[in-house]
């Protein structure tokens, strides 16, 4: 018999500061849920206001990266690191962003089979090379991402997009941390 892993289950502050139960509240009216990863991270509200934080900033704020690029960037790293909340989470993301079911379910499984453009192929390559091997990353790389119409800030931002999601990915895995179910049927 194996042993089936058993999430961490540390309570939400309760109740909630009014600022957090409102981001909580408009993750509910646009999302139709909670995400768990922000339910995981509000047993201590100053680590989930980091955490949104720096996510909020990296994900959605101004960027040469589209929000779907930084979405494919998030998917390959989370298949490399076999992170199933991740590839959940983001995968629908990807989806709905592409419009494209068959894209999100191709960088879930292997994103070399994707139908992408050779510079987001190169992209993603570098955000699996920055998640495999960040220390072996050459002045060559990232040349070959500015060949490509990359900018330092966005090769930048795929950097710090992927180590994102490499942290991300062990805090979910190690925790054991369970997708919420409704993103399983988005975007399909």
């Amino acid at each position: 018999m194996t042993d089936q892993p058993t999430a961490l289950d540390l309570p939400m502050v309760d109740p909630l500061p009014p600022a957090t139960q409102k981001y909580f509240d408009i993750c509910q009216d646009k999302l139709g849920m909670v995400p768990n990863v922000l339910k995981a991270h509000a047993f201590d509200i100053a680590k989930l206001d980091a955490f949104t934080g720096l996510y909020n900033d990296l994900m959605l704020a101004d960027s040469g990266l589209s929000k779907l690029e930084r979405e494919m960037i998030a998917v390959v790293v989370s298949a490399t690191n076999r992170c199933f909340y991740c590839l959940t989470a983001h995968g629908a993301a990807v989806r709905q962003l592409s419009g494209n079911p068959a894209l999100g379910e191709q960088l879930v499984m292997n994103w070399r089979v994707a139908d992408v453009d050779a510079r987001t192929r190169a992209m993603l390559g570098f955000a699996e090379a920055v998640t495999k091997a960040s220390a072996e990353i050459t002045e060559a790389d990232r040349q070959s991402l500015r060949d490509l119409g990359f900018s330092d800030r966005d090769i930048w931002d795929i950097i710090n997009v992927a180590a994102f999601f490499n942290m991300s990915n062990r805090v979910a895995s190690a925790t054991a941390m369970a997708p919420n179910p409704e993103y399983h049927g988005q975007a399909r």
